[in-house]
C-alpha cells in the first residue's frame, strides 16, 4: 500500500450525522414558522454545507426572507444537537484502525463549520484522526497538501478532480450507487471492508473517497 495520508469527509462517509442535523434544522424551521423536514429530505439536502442545508429546507430557498434568521437558529441549536443520534457507520472504526496500522496518516476535511468538525471527531474517533479541519474554503488546499482525501459529497469528488487526485466513492451514506455512477464515479465501495481493499490496491500516494458525485456538465 503506497497511500500515505487519507483525507476523509465527515458527514455521510465516516459519520451518520443526519439525525442531529434534522433535529437542529427542524428546530430552526419551527422558530421561523416553517414545516419540518423528514430524515430522508435532510439526507438528500446534505453535502454542500450547513447554509445550503438550510436553503434547501426553506420553502423559498436561499432567497427566502427568513433565511438569515433560520440559519442563525440552526447554528444555535446545532451546538447541542450535533451529537443527537450521530454515530460512525458500521465498520468505520475498524477501517480507521486498519489504515492506521498500515501506516496511513488519517485526517478529516469537511465543509461543515470547523468547531463542529473538531468536536465530532474528538467525540467519535479520538486519536484515530490526526487532523480535523472544517470550512470548505481550505478544502482543496488541504487535499493538495495532505495528498489523499475521502469524502461524502459531490463537493468532494469535484475537489478530487480539481486537485487532480484519483477518486473512490462509497454508497453507504447520502447517495446511491446509481446516483454516483450517473455523476461519473469510477470506483464505488459498498462497505468499509470493500473500501479498505480498494485503497490497499491503489498504486499512487494521492486519492479521494466520496459518496456524492458532482453534477454532470
Amino acid at each position: 500500500m503506497t497511500l500515505q495520508t487519507i483525507l476523509f469527509d465527515l458527514d455521510g462517509t465516516l459519520l451518520d450525522s443526519a439525525p442531529g442535523l434534522m433535529t437542529s434544522t427542524n428546530t430552526a424551521l419551527a422558530r421561523c414558522g416553517c414545516p419540518p423536514r423528514s430524515l430522508a429530505q435532510i439526507t438528500a439536502a446534505m453535502g454542500n454545507g450547513m447554509a445550503d442545508l438550510i436553503a434547501r429546507s426553506l420553502p423559498g430557498g436561499a432567497e427566502d426572507p427568513r433565511f438569515a434568521a433560520c440559519f442563525d437558529a440552526f447554528q444555535e441549536a446545532y451546538q447541542s444537537d450535533m451529537f443527537t443520534g450521530s454515530a460512525p457507520y458500521p465498520g468505520i472504526l475498524e477501517l480507521l484502525e486498519a489504515l492506521g496500522n498500515r501506516g496511513c496518516r488519517l485526517a478529516v476535511v469537511s465543509n461543515k463549520r470547523d468547531g463542529a468538525v473538531k468536536a465530532l471527531c474528538r467525540q467519535f474517533f479520538g486519536e484515530r484522526i490526526a487532523v480535523a479541519i472544517g470550512n470548505n474554503i481550505i478544502l482543496t488546499q488541504e487535499a493538495q497538501r495532505l495528498k489523499i482525501s475521502v469524502g461524502d459529497s459531490e463537493v468532494d469528488i469535484a475537489t478530487a478532480r480539481n486537485a487532480h487526485l484519483p477518486c473512490f466513492s462509497v454508497d453507504w451514506g447520502t447517495r446511491t450507487r446509481e446516483v454516483l455512477e450517473a455523476h461519473g464515479a469510477v470506483s464505488i465501495s459498498h462497505t468499509p471492508e470493500e473500501l479498505l481493499r480498494a485503497l490497499h490496491g491503489h498504486g499512487v500516494k494521492t486519492a479521494i473517497v466520496s459518496t456524492i458525485a458532482p453534477p454532470m456538465a
